[in-house]
């Protein structure tokens, strides 16, 4: 390394010097107290397992479709504490993990399922003032900038394609001085920005906000409360935790890249490691060195992402690039924290934000993002239809989450709706591999990835046969 470069090197990682290893949206002195862990022996009409986004959506709306049923809630930890409580907050309109996927998986359903993302989202919108939820809800769009050549000609290209199959309304193709006027980098050389498709929340607040809410329709929830059994018990379930149980007409598991109490259901899902920063507030003149005036969320175009984002009080989260996939699908808290994915994230902001040179990081953290191989969500039954499950959002979950939500009730109900019909619903991802199988052919798509970003976005042969067989591997 070049004596210039190490000397930046050395400013980026001082940046680092007092950030904090967790959370920023879980350091917060208004986080609600737990409830008391279920003790003894319940009974209810739906057990819900697990107190993240897919969850709580599931115990509100089931209270909402009906008032009258008796809901049950159960937490191992806290509410909120792991995917649901540190993502970036990007609350997004599309079930499928970005509109190409969708695309690529689903052109007949394509046009259905943008239309049940935009209504998921606008539900999502009303949820938020019907029920008070202080979550900094900004319905500011979402921009998908390109830093290299190539991928600005993808970008100009794939507008094109989408407008030709009537799929870019309220989509808006930006050149490199259009985006330069929405957020000013000088990596940036072009975008397109979806203004209505996404929307910025605290994601901690929302957890919380949703447990409010629930537990004002008369959910009963139990925190510090892991479910260690699901079994058969009469008509219908019984689930075991450590001071009781439950026993429940119907379930639904909303426990993600948790261990499912379903086994079949866990070789579909491998835990991902994402990795995210956040800085200190910007001052009035940093702010405006950068622009961001409509406070747009941003990613951008490469395989290995970043994405970044304004909070509230004008904090700028800078998250993504490193995937990182634990030999054996183990999730454990110390891979939580990665000084040298830390150092690397310090790097690229300050490369995407000169101006900002000076400014330092106040948080620092990670987690596990449950993947799958199709990169959105899949859905299932089990016991004769009395347990439903939802999996695999891959780190697009915060809006889609609520549409599962919607699907294990309607799969529950035993009902055909327009969501069961859909072929989305209806057919499950390919399964991952057993080690050590997983572990070599991710490590060979990671690579063969950042190749690609270095090579022009050129995929190599082991990319086009992955494509062609609908596999992938994303966080």
């Amino acid at each position: 390394m070049a004596p210039s470069a190490m000397s930046r090197s050395n400013d980026w990682t001082k940046s680092l010097s007092d950030a904090q290893p967790v959370p920023y949206w879980l350091d917060d002195p208004g986080r609600p107290r737990p409830e008391a862990a279920l003790t003894g022996a319940e009974t209810c009409d739906l057990l819900v397992v697990g107190g993240g986004y897919s969850g709580l959506w599931t115990a509100l709306i089931a209270k909402e479709r009906d008032p009258e049923r008796d809901v049950v809630l159960i937490e191992g930890r806290e509410v909120g504490w792991a995917a649901s409580g540190r993502n970036g907050g990007f609350c997004a309109a599309s079930l499928t993990h970005g509109l190409s996927n969708g695309l690529t998986r689903w052109p007949d359903e394509i046009h259905r399922l943008e239309e049940l993302g935009a209504r998921n989202l606008d539900a999502i919108e009303e949820a938020v003032a019907r029920h008070g939820l202080d979550c900094d809800f900004e319905r500011t769009g979402e921009i998908d900038v390109a830093t290299e050549p190539y991928q600005a000609r993808e970008l100009e290209e794939w507008y094109g394609e989408i407008r030709a199959k009537g799929l870019a309304e309220g989509i808006e193709y930006l050149d490199a001085d259009a985006v330069r006027e929405q957020v000013d980098s000088p990596t940036f050389r072009a975008g397109l920005w979806d203004r209505r498709g996404v929307a910025m929340v605290n994601p901690a607040k929302l957890a919380w906000g949703l447990k409010r809410a629930c537990l004002a329709l008369g959910v009963r929830v139990h925190e510090h409360t892991p479910a260690l059994t699901l079994k058969p018990y009469g008509a219908g379930m019984a689930v075991r935790t450590p001071y009781g149980g439950v026993r429940a007409r119907t379930v639904a598991l909303g426990t993600n890249i948790f261990p499912n109490l379903v086994r079949r259901v866990r070789s579909y899902t491998v835990p991902v490691y994402d990795y995210a920063l956040m800085t200190e507030p910007l001052t009035d003149a940093q702010l405006a060195s950068v622009g961001w005036k409509n406070r747009q969320g941003l990613g951008d175009s490469a395989n290995q992402f970043h994405y970044f984002r304004l909070s509230s009080d004008n904090r700028i989260l800078w998250g993504g690039y490193d995937a990182i996939y634990p030999y054996g699908g183990r999730v454990r808290a110390e891979y939580d924290d990665r000084p040298e994915t830390y150092a690397k994230l310090a790097g690229h902001f300050f490369t995407c934000f000169p101006q900002l040179e000076g400014v330092r990081f106040t948080h620092a953290w990670g987690g596990a993002i449950d993947t799958c191989s199709r990169f959105s969500a899949f859905f299932g039954t089990a016991h004769r239809g009395k347990v439903a499950y939802a999996a695999g959002y891959t780190g697009l979950g915060v809006g889609a989450t609520r549409f599962g939500a919607e699907v294990m009730l309607d799969l529950l109900s035993g009902e055909r709706t327009e969501r069961t019909e859909l072929e989305m619903v209806r057919r499950k991802p390919l399964p991952f591999p057993p080690e050590p199988f997983a572990w070599t052919g991710i490590a060979l798509t990671k690579w063969s990835l950042a190749r690609a970003d270095a090579q022009g976005g050129r995929r190599n042969l082991w990319l086009r046969t992955m494509d062609r067989l609908g596999l992938g591997f994303d966080s």
